[in-house]
């Protein structure tokens, strides 16, 4: 059975249908939620232009492949976040942060880049100043609805409580933990980073939040950039080319994530939490990177999640030899390093710390179904029926 159920997440990672499948992973048959807006908190991974008109601008090729712009997405494309809209057939979210041409009437994202839950990381804008930028959005529209009574641009007070929010942080906590501690010490400080979290969680309940869907951590240690910068110790890598203490921290995280999650559902019993394991789609993807490229010559209705290059590869930036971020070039004894790669829907990584759309969708279509939920909910679907 559990074979079947593996069989099935990769079918419907390969060609979006469910078919057999219902009857292995579960056929609800409930209605959607009709959720009218999306409310983020988060980091690079789901940041939509905050870290661009705060901090600094995200440039080209950042965007080109889909957007054809810089985006604010550190990516070349869409992220997980913007699938999620797609299939709650919603718009993009606008980056609260971002003031120029913004339309918030389906919702709002406060994610920033480099963002962490606790203070004192690579951002200023942590989960309690985001926490405090939605309570201002939320009282500032509820005003405004009363003075104007329509407005085209903003949420209608109704739509907070009926919104879903979508929560995918702690990455960078973990990160700046092992640059400047060490395993043991991130290890000590996950429970007062996740009392930090549920903190922040029980806030947005009182703020009429009901709707929560709330993404585990990824296996750090198989991002390019952990590779390349941590110091390499014998037995240090899986045979993946991951760094096991990293992804064993992402675990161990995970775990007390979780365990938090089901206490939530006890202390706020009117709320819906949804547990999505982010983690095991992305180490799959990671894992099977090279089988994929193999069976695409075996199967030919595989060729559409076949042809990853080595993950450790990645598309935009270099770290080897000079360091250039993506974006940048630079010109070193005639060698010019930060050209984009041609082909990024092979890549896995886009910059060595960001998937790239390729990958994004790949995760996404995993995610938004039941596949990798707890409770295994599509997020059509992740509300009180």
């Amino acid at each position: 059975m559990e074979s079947l159920k593996l069989f099935c997440l990769f079918g419907i990672l390969i060609i979006g249908s469910v078919g057999e499948c219902k009857a292995v992973m579960g056929d609800h048959g409930s209605k959607k939620c009709n959720f009218p807006a999306i409310f983020n908190f988060g980091d690079s991974n789901s940041d939509t232009g905050g870290r661009s008109a705060a901090i600094s601008e995200i440039t080209l090729p950042n965007g080109e492949t889909f957007f054809g712009r810089a985006s604010g997405r550190a990516c070349n494309g869409r992220l997980i976040l913007d699938f999620i809209s797609e299939a709650l057939r919603l718009p993009y979210l606008n980056a609260y942060l971002d003031s120029m041409g913004t339309n918030f009437r389906h919702g709002a994202n406060f994610a920033t880049g480099g963002s962490s839950i606790r203070p004192g990381g690579y951002s200023p804008f942590h989960l309690e100043i985001q926490l405090a930028q939605f309570k201002r959005f939320k009282s500032q529209t509820i005003a405004l609805h009363k003075q104007l009574k329509l407005n085209s641009t903003l949420p209608r007070p109704k739509d907070f409580s009926k919104a879903l929010y979508t929560i995918d942080i702690g990455q960078n906590d973990l990160a700046h933990g092992f640059q400047y501690t060490n395993e043991e010490k991130v290890i000590a400080s996950i429970p007062d980073i996740l009392k930090v979290l549920s903190g922040v969680i029980h806030e947005l309940y009182k703020e009429g939040a009901r709707s929560f869907w709330i993404h585990n951590t990824g296996p750090i240690g198989c991002l390019p950039y952990s590779v390349i910068y941590y110091q390499q110790k014998p037995r240090n890598l899986d045979r993946y080319g991951c760094v096991k203490p990293h992804n064993k921290v992402a675990q161990e995280f995970n775990r007390q994530l979780k365990d938090m999650v089901i206490k939530l559902r006890t202390h706020l019993p009117h709320a819906i939490f949804t547990y999505v394991d982010v983690y095991s789609v992305k180490y799959s993807l990671v894992s099977q990177a090279k089988e994929l490229g193999i069976k695409e010559f075996l199967i030919s209705w595989v060729m559409v999640m076949a042809g990853f290059v080595d993950p450790m590869n990645f598309c935009c930036g270099n770290y080897y030899g000079y360091h250039v971020e993506c974006g940048q070039k630079a010109v070193v004894n005639g060698t010019v390093y930060g050209i984009p790669c041609k082909n990024p829907s092979r890549h896995i990584s886009w910059d060595g710390t960001h998937y790239s759309e390729a990958a994004n969708k790949w995760v996404a279509k995993a995610i938004v179904n039941d596949s990798v939920s707890e409770p295994p909910v599509p997020v059509s679907q992740a509300c009180r029926q």
